[in-house]
């Protein structure tokens, strides 16, 4: 996620861009991991990308965006929906129990 801001005004940037920041992860939902499961994380929204760390069972995520890729079959259908949980962190979203075969979240830039 990144905050963008257009002008600076009287040297408040700063408290801006953070109070931005703020009202962005506010907004931000966590879902389940399906259960039983140890859930790769990896660099982009493919099993090609390198693998960057693995979730523990029951982990919850943050979905900041979503993006096309890969298609999967999991636990909760096929889809090439990709979640991005952190800063370049994507896991497959028929892993992620969103209740929705669909995006649940922003597209990614």
């Amino acid at each position: 996620m990144s905050v963008e801001r257009a002008e600076e005004v009287d040297g408040s940037a700063e408290k801006e861009t953070v109070t931005m920041a703020a009202t962005a992860s506010a907004t931000v939902r966590y879902y389940s991991v399906a259960p039983g499961v140890r859930l790769n994380v990896r660099s982009g929204p493919s099993t090609s990308y390198h693998i960057v760390r693995v979730l523990s069972e029951g982990a919850s995520v943050p979905i900041w965006c979503q993006t096309p890729g890969q298609s999967i079959a999991g636990p909760y259908g096929t889809s090439n929906i990709w979640d991005n949980i952190d800063d370049g962190e994507y896991v497959s979203d028929a892993y992620v129990h969103t209740g929705s075969d669909g995006y649940v979240a922003s597209h990614c830039a």
